[in-house]
């Protein structure tokens, strides 16, 4: 094992400008030659629905790119996130991804790592955590796939606000509690070399021990950030600006 794993999460592709899109084109060509594998932590899409066998179209080129990168032997994980936790056959069967909801253990970079997208975490925030079982709950998401999509993707983009979203009191204190969370986890599970997650849109790194890091790959609304995770060495933080740029993080 000589390439390297790659993390990316909170695209919110649909509520951020074309632009955006095109570059996380470029940067999953860049994956094909350069990674392992792919992980996306959350929220690739603003909103993705599965209607049988009608699914969202404006993203085809991010599909067709994903699944040139499965055809060529880069498997890519995707955890869905608050925004798009309804993937399923399409992303699963015709796609290839390996679709996954809640925690998941894996290996990333030749070691072990718990990954969770970061909403719903711990015991607070009971309002969000009701709302979020009852969105995921399979009568209600049956229900849902009764209305027309035109009229599903419609509702779906008047409750989001991703497109006024900015970095906030709330988004740091968010990032904190994330943090916190992870760190935790690291400390009661020593097996653990990485926690990974997403939600916040905040890159973020924090060591925990020699070896030992929680990680958070940021977002493509303000920071266009990802992971880079060597084989038996310590992560690398990138934002792209037509093409891999080191990121500091504070």
């Amino acid at each position: 094992m000589t390439r390297p794993d790659y993390v990316v999460s909170d695209l919110h592709l649909g509520a951020v400008p074309v632009e955006k899109e095109r570059a996380f084109a470029a940067f999953l060509d860049h994956v094909g030659t350069h990674a392992r594998s792919l992980l996306i932590n959350g929220d690739l899409f603003d909103f993705w629905f599965e209607y049988g066998e009608v699914v969202p179209g404006r993203h085809f080129r991010i599909l067709a790119r994903l699944a040139e990168l499965v055809d060529a032997g880069i498997p890519v994980t995707y955890i869905g996130g608050n925004h798009d936790a309804w993937g399923g056959k399409f992303l699963r069967d015709t796609v290839g991804i390996r679709f996954h909801n809640g925690l998941l253990r894996t290996e990333l970079g030749g070691r072990n790592a718990l990954i969770a997208h970061g909403d719903g975490l711990g015991t607070g925030d009971l309002r969000y955590r009701t709302l979020k079982a009852f969105v995921r709950n399979p009568a209600i998401i049956g229900l849902f796939r009764l209305i027309p999509p035109q009229i599903g993707m419609r509702i779906a983009r008047g409750a989001s606000r991703t497109e006024h979203r900015t970095d906030t009191a709330k988004t740091s204190g968010r990032a904190q509690f994330l943090r916190d969370w992870g760190l935790g986890q690291l400390a009661t599970d020593p097996a653990l070399s990485f926690v990974i997650c997403g939600h916040s849109h905040l890159p973020d790194l924090a060591q925990a021990e020699p070896g030992r890091w929680y990680l958070n790959a940021g977002d493509w609304i303000h920071h266009d950030s990802y992971i880079v995770i060597p084989p038996d060495s310590a992560p690398q933080f990138y934002r792209w600006t037509n093409g891999p740029a080191p990121l500091q993080i504070a």
